[in-house]
């Protein structure tokens, strides 16, 4: 419709052809960001009352809450309207991206704990098989060589910089330490199931289970565990962070 519209929205009252320039805008940003612009933007008809209780149709449109968004950044933001909406969105967003900072961090902590439990029951399972605890470093390290295409545990601390002596699944993010809990549990079970079978074939075994989730991992078209990113805080600091407000949680790292 061209020309003045009482009804239109988010301060465009003096003419309809400005606010349809906005709308035009929003839907080429729905396009370029591959979304359907037909289910955000649904043209209608609608009856309006003219002069002298007339009736006549106009162009409207159903948007949904991304048509808003983006109608709201393409905005005249001298309008107060715009500048309220803009706010509110950027409020909103804020708030969606804590919230799923939040869940990113739940579910690292969450496979730390189970991978701790698994490391326990491993070294039980390796104990029983035949490995000797001066040896059991040498054990570890075969499943890390497996998983990281021969790298040991100090091999990763020296490539990602992290403290002497630290604990390499300390600095792991969720993808990551889900491998590395799959290695761990695989081997343990196994073990278990084989019994007294002596340290080489033990040792052997978590070395192949490493190098067989490397495979799958590479299979499925995932990043290998080594090129995985590394988060700034390690467990130990998250578990401290998170006793306080959850807003302290904004700058961690969550991968």
């Amino acid at each position: 419709m061209v020309g003045p519209r009482p009804d239109a929205p988010v301060g465009y009252k003096s003419s309809w052809q400005n606010f349809e320039a906005v709308i035009k805008k929003a839907k080429t940003s729905c396009e370029q960001s591959g979304q359907i612009v037909p289910y955000h933007f649904n043209d209608t008809i609608k009856m309006i009352r003219a002069g002298k209780g007339a009736k006549r149709e106009v162009k409207d449109y159903y948007l949904s809450r991304f048509a808003c968004y983006l109608i709201a950044q393409n905005g005249d933001s001298r309008k107060p309207e715009i500048a309220n909406a803009q706010s509110y969105f950027a409020t909103a967003s804020r708030e969606n991206e804590l919230t799923r900072l939040i869940f990113e961090q739940d579910k690292r902590l969450e496979v730390k704990e189970r991978v701790d439990y698994n490391d326990l029951l491993l070294a039980q399972a390796a104990h029983r098989a035949g490995v000797l605890p001066r040896n059991f470093g040498q054990f570890i390290d075969a499943g890390y060589e497996g998983l990281y295409n021969g790298l040991t545990r100090e091999d990763l601390r020296q490539r990602r910089q992290l403290p002497a002596k630290a604990d390499p699944l300390d600095y792991m993010g969720y993808v990551e330490l889900a491998a590395n809990d799959f290695r761990i549990s695989q081997t343990q079970a196994k073990l278990t199931r084989d019994g007294l079978i002596g340290q080489a074939k033990a040792t052997e075994i978590h070395q192949d289970i490493g190098r067989k989730v490397r495979n799958f991992m590479e299979e499925v078209g995932g990043a290998m565990p080594g090129d995985l990113p590394t988060p700034k805080e390690s467990i130990k600091q998250l578990k401290k962070v998170r006793k306080h407000k959850p807003k302290q949680l904004e700058t961690l790292d969550t991968q």
